[in-house]
Order: structure tokens, then C-alpha cells, then sequence
């Protein structure tokens, strides 16, 4: 059985004290309201990973990841993160692949399967993200877009380390623009990247692969899309900075 998640992204938002306040928000909420065996996972700003897993209760299915790592161990690269330091704070994941580490830091295929074989040499779950442009979107390359960012990324993994993977669709026109996939557009990737799964390892890892679907999710569109049989959960961006929105989201799930 795959899981269901909800995973929040805070991006470059809240500091320290306003960060510590939301998680303590949002875990308040999930233990009163939220039921279900769902997962959740909030991915601040590298700062906040440490003090945030000293504050997870053990009685919620909660988690803490980054928003990613660099692909080295360790070494001379100033302000950089690696995978090892990561895993040191006791977060559990980090994003690989996100669309704004690919547009804005030039973050290639190549590059995220070294960041993808580092997480999980340091015992960490990747959350693999990948996605098409609203141009590809357009000219109807999308399916080609999204077979190259998983075939060139990840498909050197052996299926044992494959399995670890949690996969995240995001459309790159549908991030921060208010603009939604709707849920059988949604529904049609997922099952796609399910079939490429199959195709390159077996029918039981991809029926049993975790595909998160990320951009412009909110509480009035989730039930929607979760209710799509390929579709798990959400990886969530903005809805995730408001706690009450949020928490929301993962009741959606049920």
C-alpha cells in the first residue's frame, strides 16, 4: 500500500520565531483534527531543520525535510548544505528537483541524480519533483518533458533504492500563479509516470510508488484531486505558510 502525504514547502519564508510559532500551529491542529494515517512533512528553510524535529511530537505522523541538498558529502563550498549535514538534524527527506532550482540555479538532470544518490546514501527519502513549462504544456511536448527529467534523473536507481523515492508533479505553470492542473490533467500525468515505472521496473513498485501532486493546491481544490486513484497527496507550497489552510488540506486526504 503507498502512503498519503502531505508535504509543505515554506520556500525562502518565515524566520526562526515566526517558523517555530506555525509548526507549533499546525501540529496542535493535526492532533486535534486530522484523522487517518496519513503523513505530513514540512520543509522549511534549512535554519529551522534542527529545532523543528526537537518539537515533533511522536503521537502525529510528522516529519521534517529540506528543500534540498548539495550533491557532495562534504568540502570547500561555501554556503552550501550537504545531505550528511542534513541528516544530522534529524529531518528524514529533502526535494530534489523542485522547478525553481532547475529555472533559477540551472540544476540539470545529471546534477539531481548525484543529489538523488547522495540523500539516500545518508538514509534520507528524496521527494523527486518533476514537471513541464507552460510552453511545453502548449506545444504538447509535456509527456517527452517529464519522461527525460525521470529517465535521466533517476533511472540509474536500483528498484530496492527506487522504492525510497516519493515522486512530485508539478506543473511549472501552475506553481505560485494561482493557475491549477485539473485533476484529470493530473490525474493523466500521474498515470503516466505510474506506467513509466512499471515499464522500467516492475508493475508492483509502480503501484506501490507515493506521486504527490504539487501546484497552486489549496483547501477548495484538494478533495478533488486527491480523490484521483493515482494521485496521493499534495506537496504544497503557499497554502502551506497559513496553518489553518493547510491542515485543511491534509484532512482533504481522508
Amino acid at each position: 500500500m503507498r502512503k498519503n502525504i502531505v508535504a509543505g514547502n515554506w520556500k525562502m519564508n518565515m524566520d526562526l520565531e515566526k517558523g517555530l510559532l506555525i509548526f507549533n500551529e499546525i501540529q496542535q491542529l493535526i492532533k486535534e483534527e486530522v484523522k487517518g494515517n496519513q503523513e505530513v512533512i514540512i520543509c522549511p528553510p534549512y535554519i529551522h531543520l534542527s529545532s523543528l524535529s526537537q518539537l515533533v511530537d511522536s503521537g502525529t505522523n510528522l516529519s521534517i525535510g529540506a528543500q534540498n541538498c548539495h550533491q557532495a558529502d562534504s568540502g570547500a563550498f561555501t554556503g552550501e548544505v550537504s545531505a550528511s549535514i542534513i541528516a544530522s538534524t534529524g529531518a528524514s527527506y529533502v526535494i530534489i528537483g523542485h522547478s525553481e532550482r532547475r529555472l533559477y540555479f540551472s540544476e540539470s538532470n545529471s546534477l539531481l541524480a548525484q543529489k538523488l544518490d547522495s540523500v539516500l546514501e545518508n538514509g534520507m527519502a528524496p521527494i523527486f519533483c518533476i514537471g513541464e513549462t507552460l510552453e511545453q504544456r502548449n506545444n504538447e511536448t509535456y509527456f517527452e518533458v517529464i519522461k527525460e527529467q525521470i529517465t535521466e534523473a533517476s533511472f540509474h536507481l536500483q528498484a530496492t533504492d527506487y522504492s525510497k523515492l516519493i515522486l512530485a508533479y508539478e506543473p511549472v505553470w501552475a506553481i505560485g500563479t494561482g493557475l491549477t492542473a485539473s485533476p484529470e490533467q493530473a490525474q493523466e500525468i500521474h498515470s503516466f509516470i505510474r506506467n513509466l515505472l512499471a515499464d522500467k521496473y516492475d508493475q508492483d513498485l509502480a503501484n506501490n510508488m507515493t506521486i504527490l501532486y504539487g501546484g497552486s493546491c489549496n483547501p477548495k481544490n484538494a478533495s478533488e484531486l486527491f480523490a484521483k486513484s493515482d494521485i496521493d497527496g499534495g506537496l504544497i507550497g503557499g497554502a502551506s505558510l497559513k496553518a489553518r489552510d493547510f491542515v485543511d488540506i491534509i484532512k482533504a486526504l481522508n
